[in-house]
């Protein structure tokens, strides 16, 4: 059983990318094959670009095609009291759930005038967010008004580069808080290069809430709860990954969103078409249902993520992985390199924590 500290690791903090590379396909890539019981995984040490030849025809390919929002705004109160909102999720066209931080907690019928713009009212609380809500249409508003919000361990405030980097290129849909980190690396080119290869591309969709940012606390890790995300998975991704399957094929995720997306889906029965919250939260011992392979990005000590990642490819492997990684260099988190993994378990999975 394992407990917190198996997931923490030492990270130099000059490997913490704060820049995106010049290329959105220019980052390294670790690949990493998981090796028998008495020997080393294999480490190999590639370009990003390299990942067509790491794919086979009839292969698919799982994107999350959320949108960041630019959910961040900095607001005051009607007494005068400064806060910093960051909208979580949009629950319709005019209310929102949202992280308000002041001094002071605002109370419930009071107003906070956002970006000096416009007024939200403050509605009762729910857990640790509050309800607001906005005079006009939430996506404009936001859109019109709101600061991108950069990971807490980026120091430098959102610009214009961030606002498109920190964005895939096949974003659509908008309602997360965080970007889908492992989509960041692919452009135009690379995706055609996967299509070119006879790989299938399919989408879901999964807002990413803040909580992908926030480490565990809780030693014992069952007593954590992790927060709920909204996912859709389309009938067509459904089709695709039914024929990868029929083909022997590989069911290749691109992030750990898509990950959660495609599992969540697949705890009561086999993959269907449809909307749902998940509080899925995957720690070494469960057993994936769908995804073969994972396309991810280095993650956070401590984190929901570097669980998740280490039930995937198996814990020792991910610390092997790491270790090459930090030895040679690689840049970690938002804007850093990724790794190619494969599953080390697939079956049932009865104790799964949804």
């Amino acid at each position: 059983m394992h407990v917190l500290a198996d997931f923490d690791f030492e990270l130099p903090p000059e490997l913490i990318a704060q820049l995106p590379l010049a290329q959105r396909s220019g980052s390294r890539l670790l690949h990493v094959r998981a090796a028998g019981t008495a020997a080393a995984p294999a480490l190999e040490d590639r370009a990003f670009t390299d990942l067509v030849e790491l794919v086979q025809p009839g292969d698919v390919m799982v994107f999350n095609d959320t949108r960041v929002l630019k959910a961040r705004f900095p607001g005051v109160k009607s007494s005068g009291g400064k806060v910093e909102v960051l909208v979580e999720r949009v629950l319709d066209p005019h209310n929102v759930l949202a992280q308000v931080r002041a001094s002071k907690s605002p109370q419930p019928g009071s107003t906070i005038r956002l970006s000096d713009a416009f007024d939200v009212v403050v509605g009762e609380r729910a857990g640790e967010f509050y309800c607001l809500q906005f005079p006009d249409d939430v996506f404009d508003l936001i859109e019109a008004h709101g600061r991108l919000p950069l990971p807490p361990y980026i120091d430098h405030a959102a610009d214009e580069v961030d606002e498109q980097r920190y964005q895939t290129v096949y974003a659509r849909e908008p309602g997360a808080v965080a970007a889908p980190t492992a989509g960041l690396h692919f452009d135009p080119d690379l995706l055609q290069g996967l299509r070119d290869r006879g790989v299938a591309i399919a989408f879901v969709t999964l807002h990413v809430g803040a909580g992908t940012f926030q480490p565990v606390r809780c030693e014992d890790l069952s007593e954590h709860r992790m927060h709920s995300e909204w996912y859709t998975i389309p009938q067509q991704t459904v089709d695709a990954v039914a024929a990868a399957r029929a083909a022997g094929r590989d069911v290749i995720a691109v992030g750990t969103t898509s990950l959660r997306a495609l599992e969540s889906a697949t705890q009561h029965g086999p993959l269907s078409a449809g909307s749902a919250d998940t509080r899925l939260f995957i720690t070494p011992g469960y057993r994936f249902q769908t995804v073969d392979r994972l396309v991810t990005n280095f993650h956070l000590p401590k984190s929901t993520l570097m669980m998740l990642v280490s039930a995937f490819a198996g814990y020792d492997t991910i610390r092997a992985a790491y270790r090459h990684a930090i030895a040679r260099r690689y840049r970690f988190f938002s804007y850093g390199d990724a790794m190619l993994l494969t599953c080390a378990s697939k079956g049932d999975n009865p104790g799964a924590n949804t």
